[in-house]
């Protein structure tokens, strides 16, 4: 050993021995206990918790559970605004310029509402306060009272094929079809805030991510996707479906956020898509002209309704897989509508057949075929359980 390397080895056992001594003889501080300081705590890693969801967009109520953006829509999770409402079903009959509504209870039609031209949809708005009747041709949109089922004021609005709502509340976004734009408008009182042109045709039916930041857009004749950002009410993603003649229709999220689907009527099925990541999706077969996409109220199936073919799959979001499907009694044509407040009833339009199918979610069994106006479509269940609406025909969250 060399000098240097002996003179090291001194001075760090003396080190050593100065350390351990004022450890073992240092006065404890005053008030000072016998359990470790917090300096001598264990670390953090003792008191971890999971981390919380990403923020969502300003202003949206916060999501309730990270696993199930429907958590809100259970049976019995009626909304204070909505508890007293009379139970009813609203069916726009596109080519009678009517509304048809229909008791539940009785499967009767109980009252018939002249509204504007060619209705499309009816769309509770984001209070879950009034019920909307998008007059597309008519250029308006007729205000309905669900706590009466009467018609109000009808509000002038350039070709309203369809209606949703931003996720804070703040703006109507108008699904401008024929006028190629998405037209952000004030909640209340509809007054344009912001035109959105896009290049593609047929913009439709759409759907948020869990966190509100952006929607999927389907575009019908073109066969397309729009991403749009929300906040900035700008179009950042756009991309061509693979499948020739592609018709996108509704588009519906997954409980678990990850996943968006979309119905098909030419590809008869349902695209799946990676919204974040925006790739190319990937097409599940589902039936003849794949139309409306309807969550069961516990969130464990999605009812797909086809068109073409009379029948209804059931998809089973745990397996990712179809489970069953079931077919209506001497065909039809199931097209848009929404599932009873307890879950038990899926209410869907006849498009081509003037009448409305009710069909029990346990068994498949239809329990009602209801004559209505001529060319049902976008029919809503109302009230249903969720703290808001984000549009359509009710996507409640």
């Amino acid at each position: 050993m060399s000098h240097s390397t002996s003179r090291t080895a001194a001075l760090c056992g003396g080190l050593l021995l100065a350390v351990l001594t004022g450890c073992g003889t240092a006065p404890a501080d005053k008030g000072a206990s016998d359990a470790p300081t917090e300096a001598a705590a264990p670390p953090a890693r003792a008191k971890r918790v999971t981390p919380p969801a990403p923020p969502g967009l300003p202003g949206m109520p916060p999501v309730l559970d990270a696993g199930n953006v429907y958590a809100a829509d259970a049976p019995g999770k009626l909304s204070p605004v909505v508890k007293d409402f009379p139970s009813r079903v609203y069916v726009p009959n596109t080519n009678s310029d009517t509304v048809s509504v229909i008791d539940p209870a009785t499967y009767k039609v109980i009252e018939t509402i002249p509204v504007g031209r060619q209705p499309q949809h009816v769309v509770p708005s984001w209070d879950l306060k009034t019920l909307w009747v998008n007059n597309d041709v008519g250029d308006s949109l007729t205000a309905i009272d669900p706590a009466t089922g009467k018609a109000g004021k009808t509000v002038g609005v350039s070709d309203p094929y369809n209606l949703y709502f931003t996720p804070n509340g703040t703006y109507a976004i108008v699904m401008a079809s024929m006028d190629r734009e998405l037209v952000f408008r004030d909640a209340h009182t509809m007054k344009t805030a912001k035109a959105v042109p896009v290049s593609c045709a047929g913009v439709n039916h759409a759907d948020f991510s869990a966190d509100g930041r952006y929607f999927i857009v389907s575009c019908e004749f073109s066969g397309e996707l729009l991403k749009v950002d929300t906040a900035k009410m700008e179009v950042v993603g756009q991309q061509k479906l693979p499948f020739k003649g592609a018709m996108p229709q509704d588009v519906k999220l997954s409980p678990d956020g990850s996943t968006f689907y979309i119905a098909d009527m030419m590809a008869n099925g349902m695209w799946v898509l990676d919204g974040k990541k925006f790739t190319t999706p990937e097409l599940l077969p589902t039936g003849k002209g794949t139309h409306g996409l309807y969550v069961s109220r516990d969130a464990k199936e999605m009812y797909i309704s086809n068109r073409g073919e009379g029948s209804v799959s059931v998809f089973d979001f745990a397996q990712k897989r179809l489970a069953k499907k079931w077919h209506l009694p001497n065909g039809g044509s199931p097209d848009m509508g929404g599932v009873s407040a307890d879950g038990k009833v899926l209410w869907l339009s006849g498009r081509y057949d003037a009448e409305v199918y009710a069909i029990d979610t346990a068994t498949g069994k239809q329990l009602a075929r209801i004559p209505v106006g001529s060319g049902p479509h976008g029919l809503a269940v109302y009230p249903q359980p969720g703290r808001y609406s984000l549009g359509h025909t009710g996507v409640f969250r």
